[in-house]
């Protein structure tokens, strides 16, 4: 299969960047495969799993919650809001912190306090969703 060029980028790190057979993007309508010479295309991102296809044998997943995608002549390039390998990600772990996040939203006092913690509790539920969790 022909290689292209692939960066995924979030504001704390470059997640991967090189060359790869085949990219699955969580497109905002819906999920779509970019391949060698896909047609140029810019789209937002729902939270989601990245599929990475470095070769055939050789892929990976990383979590993003939103952010863009542009697939142009030199390749695909992701802007990810929040992106995390999904290795990294703990089902228990997670389920905790929709616990904790739960109990902040509930114990919230101030308008401002609510929205933090219910956007805190939309993520992880986001996260939970995509994972299939």
């Amino acid at each position: 299969m022909a290689a292209f060029h692939f960066e995924l980028v979030s504001p704390e790190q470059l997640l991967f960047s090189g060359e790869v057979d085949s990219v699955v993007v969580p497109g905002a309508e819906g999920q779509m495969t970019i391949l060698k010479d896909h047609a140029p295309v810019m789209t937002t991102l729902k939270p989601g799993v990245v599929e990475v296809a470095e070769t055939a044998s050789k892929k990976s997943r990383i979590f993003v919650r939103g952010g863009f995608a542009d697939v142009a002549a030199s390749g695909l390039t992701i802007l990810a809001e929040v992106a995390v390998p999904v290795e990294q990600l703990d089902a228990a772990k997670i389920a905790q912190e929709i616990k904790n996040a739960q109990e902040d939203a509930s114990d919230a006092s101030t308008d401002e306090a609510k929205r933090v913690a219910g956007e805190k509790l939309d993520q992880l539920n986001e996260l939970k969703v995509a994972l299939g969790l």
